[in-house]
């Protein structure tokens, strides 16, 4: 009986993992996919901006 206890945790773990992968694929896109993408790429442009900022130049 020890061989079942030793594989249950690790098998319940891929179980865990394998739905959390397919549920992450199939959330992606969708109806918010150009807000999520608006939003990213307006961090993204205010992270350069910061960093220009800070060296001091506007190249």
């Amino acid at each position: 009986m020890d061989y079942v206890s030793a594989i249950v945790p690790p098998l319940v773990m891929a179980v865990f993992f394998t739905v959390l992968v397919v549920t992450i694929i199939k959330h992606q896109g969708g109806a918010n996919k150009g807000k999520e993408d608006a939003a990213v790429d307006a961090a993204l442009a205010r992270a350069e901006a910061s960093r220009r900022a800070a060296e001091g130049g506007t190249e």
